[in-house]
């Protein structure tokens, strides 16, 4: 987008305002003979005058001036800008934003054009502007400080040049450049102003500060800052700061240091401590897979990862551990101890589901459907396997289930819809199209977006009629389905085998379970909350949940199109949902 871009977008009113765009687009195409505060005045009204965000109008800006240094500006377009800095603080409020924007400019145009005489020149003038912002002559603050001493690559020798010609002409409020910078650092330091303090030490590569500087920061919680400094100074701090987070308890600080710098083999301990952290957090999550990856063979680690999956009852993922890193010791297929996971979440057999049915074929399709045509309500969800690589697409939906009060019927979506599409169509229309079954879910837009991507070519997954997700009922849920479950019923879900490969075949036991509990107590939830006149979770003085409202009666496959959803608030009139 280049500046007449944003004339046309700006909305100016009156003839001197036109003709100060006319002179701007002029100037930026034509800064030969153009001194730098009308050049500056006239970036001002650019950016006044444009009528885009502020974000789009900087990058605009940025690379019109990035342009216009392209057109010889005299004596140079590095000379050009530093002089731009000079008088920059003139302009107040803009001063800061307009020092960016040009430095950044002027290091685009580096990147394809260098003139070494232009250069040198800039450097002088900017070792000048380094002395006058130290000394207050000029008013830049001191991050901008350490990007002008950046971008004109000024080092001590050109800060002691300055100095030198200062005395000659008879300037003595300099000692020597190393004096001048060292008491700049320390007032920074005074200030607090850390992060500063450490880029000017090692932009002029000075080590006097050790131990003590180091503490210093990470006492005021300047992690950043100390750990800038430590890998700055090297090996000897490093390990400083690592054990000063150790001592912290701040493990993944300490993890990402000694990973960053290859210091595994002077913490071990500490390395490993982390690791097994981290691999516990990705059990929490489910996360197997990837955290079996974040273990790179390591037999100590492996062995941590088979006692999580044993703690969390995932006996096939102890036995496909064990059996793919030949790790012995472990007691295979051990159930956890007694009561260990059945203490604390719900379990199938509680719910009194007579049984698990699974739809693979056109028999076992066809009469499903029947059974669940004579359903006022059942619960839906659906599950496949997670690509944990980035940028690729999700895979496919691997089974739906659907359950009834009775039983749990377990679709494979992925052989139906390959052995027989037009029948799983047919039938599943029947279900998810009928106005006189209640579909429930939970978190719907997820599953229906996901369906309509993994079966674009199937009608049934296009349209649905009468949901409810559950989700939507209860305004502030906690740890998803599985925390409400524990909030209405009393007890939560097992989410272990969440994350597991929902494509193998045959499916596990125990993914089985998994898969129809979490549609079961969809119903469970529903039905408690439906017949009792003051659910739980609701304080005294307070309405009831009225579901009903959230019965959305009509909705198309988002991806298909953009109208809202039609939400029906049921009457008594209306389905009877018993």
């Amino acid at each position: 987008m280049g500046l007449e871009e944003i004339v046309a977008e700006s909305c100016i009113n009156g003839h001197k305002a036109d003709c100060a765009w006319t002179v701007s687009v002029h100037t930026f195409s034509d800064i030969t003979n153009i001194s730098p505060v009308v050049f500056l005045y006239l970036l001002k009204e650019c950016y006044i005058h444009g009528t885009c965000k502020a974000t789009r109008k900087f990058r605009a800006l940025q690379q019109q001036v990035s342009q216009a240094l392209c057109n010889s500006p005299e004596p140079g377009p590095a000379t050009f800008i530093v002089r731009c800095l000079y008088v920059l603080p003139i302009f107040g409020v803009y001063s800061e934003g307009f020092s960016h924007l040009i430095i950044s400019a002027l290091r685009r145009h580096q990147k394809t054009t260098v003139n070494s005489a232009d250069s040198t020149q800039a450097k002088e003038i900017a070792a000048y502007l380094f002395l006058d912002i130290t000394g207050g002559f000029v008013d830049h603050d001191e991050k901008l400080m350490v990007k002008i001493l950046e971008a004109f690559d000024v080092r001590l020798t050109d800060i002691e040049k300055a100095i030198t010609q200062l005395k000659a002409q008879n300037e003595h409020r300099f000692d020597t450049a190393k004096t001048v910078i060292e008491q700049y650092i320390f007032a920074m330091i005074d200030s607090q102003s850390y992060m500063t303090a450490v880029s000017l030490l090692e932009h002029f590569s000075i080590r006097q500060s050790g131990e003590s500087f180091l503490l210093k920061m990470i006492q005021n919680k300047e992690f950043k800052a100390a750990e800038k400094w430590a890998t700055f100074m090297g090996k000897p701090m490093l390990c400083l700061l690592v054990q000063q987070f150790v001592d912290r308890n701040m493990l993944k600080s300490a993890y990402d240091t000694i990973k960053k710098n290859d210091l595994q083999q002077d913490f071990p301990d500490v390395y490993h401590k982390c690791k097994e952290n981290l691999l516990k957090r990705l059990a929490e999550k489910a996360c197997w897979d990837i955290a079996e990856a974040k273990t790179k063979g390591d037999k100590r680690l492996l062995e941590y990862l088979v006692y999580l999956a044993m703690e969390a009852g995932y006996s096939e993922k102890v036995d496909e551990l064990c059996e793919r890193y030949s790790l012995e010791g472990f007691f295979k297929t051990r159930e956890p101890e007694a009561g260990f996971v059945h203490s604390r979440f719900l379990h199938l057999k509680e719910l009194v589901v007579e049984d698990i049915i699974w739809v693979d074929e056109v028999d076992g399709l066809h009469k499903a459907i029947c059974h669940i045509e004579g359903c006022k309500v059942v619960g839906i969800d659906c599950e496949w396997k997670p690509n944990y690589v980035k940028g690729c697409k999700m895979n496919k939906v691997s089974i739906m289930q659907i359950a009834s009060d009775e039983m749990v019927f377990i679709f494979d979506l992925i052989k139906l819809a390959e052995d027989v599409p037009d029948v799983l169509d047919s039938c599943l229309t029947r279900i998810l199209q009928s106005p006189g079954i209640l579909k429930l879910g939970y978190n719907f837009q997820c599953d229906i977006k996901q369906l309509a991507h993994s079966y674009g070519e199937l009608e049934c997954f296009k349209h649905y009629e009468m949901l409810l997700d559950i989700q939507n009922v209860f305004k502030e849920p906690k740890g998803g389905l599985s925390g409400l479950a524990e909030k209405i019923l009393g007890a939560g879900l097992n989410k272990t085998r969440r994350n597991s490969n929902w494509e193998q075949r045959p499916l596990s036991q125990n993914q089985l379970e998994y898969a129809a509990l979490d549609a079961v107590v969809l119903l469970q939830i529903f039905h408690h909350v439906r017949s009792c006149s003051q659910p739980t979770h609701v304080s005294e003085g307070h309405d009831k949940i009225e579901w009903k409202s959230y019965i959305v009666s009509h909705m198309d496959n988002p991806k298909k199109s953009k109208k809202r959803p039609t939400i029906k608030k049921e009457t008594e009139s209306g389905a009877n949902y018993h």
